[in-house]
């Protein structure tokens, strides 16, 4: 769900929305203007509080992603038969560009690029095999920008030692 921050009278509606939730069983998670929420509640039910909650002002504009897939940010989450799987998550409009190598920028900034997607990698992949192929994707990216492929190679392994991640 999304929404705009939203406000009316100085009183914040969100606040009664994240306490439905949470009274719930619920979760509510904010960032900016995305909201996540995940409930057990019957479909017919959510709708209907949606469409109340859009109602609290006229510039709330939530809507339902009901489904056992959702992506919030740049995370993928997937419900397989109560089993969570998540995976890194681009927009369509995704292009593969990073701060180019031949780049006059430091070189400590541009080995902080493979470093920090490849952490995000390990963070949002629930499989070892989905890790796999988002690392292949990180590493063409990375060549594609001219990255040498030992600082790709460096720059991966430190993140292993530097979390101390011995195994798949």
């Amino acid at each position: 769900m999304t929404n705009n921050y939203f406000s009316y009278d100085g009183q914040f509606y969100h606040k009664q929305i994240v306490n439905q939730i949470r009274n719930s069983g619920g979760l509510y998670f904010r960032y900016i203007d995305d909201i996540f929420i995940t409930i057990n509640w019957p479909v017919r039910h959510l709708l209907k509080e949606v469409d109340r909650w859009n109602k609290f002002d006229k510039n709330i504009n939530l809507s339902a992603n009901i489904g056992s897939t959702v992506n919030f940010l740049d995370l993928n989450m997937e419900n397989q038969d109560g089993q969570l799987y998540t995976t890194v998550f681009q927009k369509p409009s995704y292009e593969p560009y990073y701060l180019p190598f031949n780049s006059i920028h430091p070189l400590h900034m541009k080995k902080n690029i493979p470093f920090a997607i490849l952490l995000r990698a390990i963070r949002y992949c629930s499989t070892f095999e989905s890790y796999l192929n988002e690392r292949e994707k990180l590493r063409m990216a990375l060549l594609l920008n001219k990255y040498p492929n030992k600082i790709i190679d460096q720059q991966f392994n430190n993140v292993l030692q530097k979390f101390k991640i011995i195994q798949p």
